[in-house]
């Protein structure tokens, strides 16, 4: 059969709006699909429930199929999204109604039974905001089977979207856990939109990024495949680009899901041409018997503010105002105070704000109260009372509620997995029949180490790319080598104790090494540097997006052969 050319038009919700008529008129596709979710998205439409339960779902994608959906039933193009979010009953409602107002005959189905919130403590759960169980591919199976032209979905992995169109298209069992497991990779690798396609990519300077087009996979029966994106679109599909998205956002060898569990230490990569990277060999394994459930709690309320410390005695100007402060919140001081002091300043600068410091305060407490008026009213009150050159960036304001994002894991079968077809049939999809208990590869021997020789004192960033982000509370760094010789160098030399001491903020936290020669690659794992997740706002760069970039601009002795 030929490829299913499957294209992605969506990364997270906000992403490029015009990205879905770009990719319906940029050339030619099967299907088009959208990632909406992440962690705090799902955060962000339970307060949307909370203040109108007909709401839960991305209202941006519904804007972006009311000037498309025409012309994608004009292409023959079908749609897969998980913009249901946390109603996509409620979605596809929306999408008929749609359909109907503009006058196109399209077939239009949903997925559910992810939700768990109404069984939460039922499952052990607790009292969350939002219970989400990550569901796999086979609900989507079942409508484009039906013959769906649209099909949007709650919390599927983000690869399941890709693997059900493809699943579909060929016909693959259950059990073809090699073919699903180089879906799942390809998907992975364009789930994120742009990042694929020279977005955020740690060699950007080599290329001419302009505004980047989204990808696309191109994948064979085999679940081989190859990674591209629309001629003519801005951006860059190389190896390089490739790899950084496979590294993002994993832990080791073994990727789970709830259709299979992929291992990415098979899999490999070859450029063919501009623009135009395969991905072969993946080799796969029965799902867990659990699936992951993405928990979203309101951990209480958040304050901010952020003084300027200008010109000079700039540590003793934070110790005074940061000594005042606290002294002013007392007898009932917030429960969390968290202080940053970024020395941004520069001796005998020529410029005001190249003179200054920034001391940020940061505060968390139950009561909106005391993280709001009172912290507000203290911090402002020492405008004339404090160090001189006295000023802040924004006057702290009322309090702001944060959520605090957990993971848990439930028996698969206890989760319903439903997929309703467009004449509104329901079908029970059951869970893997088969499965396999998670557990960590034992890394592969260490390549040969780098033969003595001169080095000069250079950033890491030299000579290896790192892409970083984050997994609740948890934060990875995928670094790889672009050459043998850097491989050898990398897999030697950057451990445990070397990416501690690079990033002293690690030092005291658990970090995990895996090793991935396939793509000549490193993955570290963070544990506990975001905190509670993205949404409680634990660290400066709270998503760990930069993490691998500061890696990357420390300095190291490196061979003169990889400089």
């Amino acid at each position: 059969m030929k490829p299913i050319r499957i294209g992605n038009a969506s990364g997270f919700y906000g992403d490029r709006f015009s990205a879905v008529e770009e990719m319906l008129t940029g050339g030619p596709l099967d299907v088009l699909t959208g990632d909406y979710l992440a962690e705090l998205t799902m955060l962000i439409l339970g307060r949307d429930r909370l203040k109108d339960p007909n709401r839960g779902y991305a209202k941006t994608f519904l804007r972006q199929l009311k000037q498309n959906l025409l012309l994608a039933r004009e292409k023959d193009v079908k749609i897969v999204a998980n913009a249901g979010g946390l109603n996509p009953a409620g979605l596809a409602g929306a999408l008929r109604e749609l359909a109907a107002e503009l006058g196109a005959d399209v077939r239009i189905a949903h997925v559910e039974g992810d939700d768990l919130l109404a069984r939460a403590e039922e499952l052990g759960l607790g009292k969350p905001l939002t219970a989400n169980a990550y569901l796999g591919a086979w609900g989507i199976v079942d409508c484009l089977k039906a013959g769906a032209d649209v099909v949007v979905t709650g919390r599927v992995t983000d690869a399941s979207l890709i693997v059900g169109p493809a699943a579909a298209h060929f016909g693959w069992r259950r059990d073809d856990y090699d073919a699903l497991a180089g879906a799942v990779a390809a998907g992975h690798v364009i789930e994120c939109g742009a990042q694929a396609t020279g977005g955020n990519y740690a060699f950007f300077t080599e290329h001419e990024l302009g505004v980047p087009g989204f990808p696309i996979a191109e994948i064979e029966a085999d679940g081989s495949s190859v990674i591209t994106k629309h001629d003519g679109t801005g951006g860059v599909v190389n190896a390089g680009t490739v790899t950084a998205q496979l590294l993002y956002e994993i832990t080791g060898a073994r990727y789970a899901g709830p259709d299979v569990t992929t291992r990415f230490d098979t899999v490999t990569l070859a450029e063919q041409g501009r623009d135009r990277v395969r991905i072969s060999g993946a080799k796969g394994e029965p799902p867990p018997p659990t699936l992951k459930v993405c928990l979203n709690t309101v951990g209480g309320f958040r304050n901010e503010t952020t003084f300027v410390l200008t010109g000079l005695d700039i540590e003793e100007k934070a110790a005074l105002v940061r000594g005042q402060l606290e002294a002013a919140l007392e007898p009932k001081p917030p429960a969390e105070v968290r202080w940053t002091l970024a020395r941004t300043d520069h001796e005998d600068a020529d410029t005001e704000q190249r003179a200054s410091a920034l001391l940020h305060c940061a505060v968390k407490d139950a009561d909106a109260d005391v993280a709001g008026r009172a912290f507000s009213g203290a911090a402002i009150e020492l405008a004339l009372a404090s160090y001189p050159g006295f000023h802040v960036t924004a006057p702290p304001s009322a309090a702001s509620p944060y959520g605090v994002y957990t993971a848990s894991f439930v028996d698969a079968n206890e989760v319903p997995h439903v997929a309703v077809r467009p004449d509104g049939a329901r079908v029970d999809v059951a869970a893997a029949m088969e499965t396999l208990e998670l557990s960590d590869v034992e890394d592969p021997e260490l390549p040969e180490p780098p033969p003595a020789g001169r080095t000069r004192r250079v950033p890491l960033g030299t000579a290896f790319g790192a892409r970083s982000g984050d997994k609740g509370g948890s934060a990875n760094v995928g670094v790889w080598a672009r050459s043998d010789p850097g491989w050898r160098w990398l897999a030697h030399e950057l451990t445990v104790a070397e990416f501690r001491r690079l990033l002293p903020e690690t030092a005291g936290l658990p970090v995990r090494r895996y090793l991935l020669p396939n793509l000549r690659a490193l993955n570290f794992v963070v544990d506990g540097l975001l905190g509670q997740g993205v949404a409680s706002q634990a660290r400066f760069d709270p998503q760990a997006k930069a993490l691998g970039e500061w890696l990357r601009g420390r300095y190291a002795d490196l061979p003169e052969e990889l400089t």
